[in-house]
């Protein structure tokens, strides 16, 4: 049950980084897939590789919060396509995690996957840098996730929390076009 309710968690997170375009809604959304991917590692991995992803994930939303557009932004006009592939995404993953694979841990085989669709979809569909790096952020969180599939060692959870933590604090310079 309890699985169940972090993979939804790290859904609702990655769909919220999809449907917003505001800093509050970005940082709500990485704060939220932060959490449900380190509740799913915590059950699969254990304490230690949860915390390091949680702490990449808190200080990326930390940072989300205090730069980019000031509001909340979710679901502006437009954003029907969006909400879309939120449902569907969610959709084909849990078909992948509980159909076609098999084994344990189909929570984090679910939160992984549908975290690193819709993280990739936002980066390569948004313009607005804030929201690349918030992406870029989740999508580095999913990946360290998923290496509790395979076991190991704390490496792949302290590189993706570093590249979390660190994205959100690249700086940012306007397009220039000749």
């Amino acid at each position: 049950m309890i699985e169940g309710i972090a993979s939804f968690v790290a859904w609702l997170g990655a769909s919220l980084i999809v449907l917003a375009d505001g800093r509050r809604g970005l940082a709500l959304g990485i704060a939220l897939a932060a959490a449900g991917l380190a509740a799913v590692t915590w059950l699969g991995a254990g304490p230690v590789p949860a915390g390091i992803l949680a702490l990449g994930g808190g200080i990326a939303a930390g940072r989300r919060l205090a730069s980019g557009p000031g509001r909340w932004a979710v679901m502006p006009p437009g954003s029907t396509p969006r909400l879309i592939l939120c449902v569907a995404s969610a959709l084909v993953a849990l078909w992948i995690a509980l159909g076609i694979t098999s084994g344990q841990s189909a929570a984090l085989r679910f939160a992984a996957l549908v975290v690193i669709v819709l993280a990739g979809a936002r980066i390569l569909s948004s313009t607005d840098p804030h929201v690349q790096l918030t992406a870029g952020a989740v999508l580095a969180l999913a990946i360290g996730a998923a290496a509790s599939l395979g076991g190991g060692d704390l490496w792949p959870y302290a590189a993706a929390a570093a590249v979390a933590a660190g994205a959100c604090w690249l700086p940012l310079s306007a397009p220039r076009a000749a």
